[in-house]
């Protein structure tokens, strides 16, 4: 897979969250830094067993979805917009929010450490560890790369 970040690199992610500051501007798109690591946070929580996620797809289009988004090489492109950016904030301050994110990583992994454990992405359907990493992986990259974090390719 030719995604950047590894989130099983927990030193690197979090290396580059703490070169954000409040006032970082992305490259494109409506979040601020802040926001960006908010809502990293908020899908991190679908994935972790404490919010629960849906797909209204026909199991089979997800399973073909999947396969594209998480099995092939495959970018995030760059202004998908699903939702309006948030208006507030959910964290006090990024620093708050890069520790939470951290957690959330964590109990990621103790999540997926329960035999059998899956989650459900809104348009793949229920996943395993092993293709949440992949496809958060590519996530954070996506958004990495949209605060200068990273570079293109």
């Amino acid at each position: 897979m030719a995604f950047t970040i590894d989130i099983s690199d927990r030193q690197q992610v979090h290396n580059l969250l703490l070169l954000l500051q409040p006032e970082t501007r992305p490259l494109w798109g409506g979040f601020t830094a802040q926001h960006m690591v908010e809502h990293l946070v908020e899908q991190v929580e679908y994935t972790n067993g404490k919010k629960a996620g849906t797909c209204d797809r026909l199991p089979e289009e997800a399973e073909k979805a999947k396969q594209t988004g998480v099995y092939s090489d495959a970018q995030i492109p760059r202004n998908v917009v699903l939702a309006p950016p948030p208006v507030g904030y959910r964290y006090p301050d990024i620093s708050t929010a890069i520790n939470q994110l951290m957690q959330e990583l964590s109990d990621f992994d103790a999540y997926f450490r329960k035999p059998g454990a899956t989650s459900v992405h809104g348009g793949f359907g229920p996943m395993t560890g092993p293709e949440w990493r992949i496809w958060h992986s590519k996530h954070f990259t996506h958004h990495f790369r949209q605060f200068g974090l990273l570079q293109e390719p």
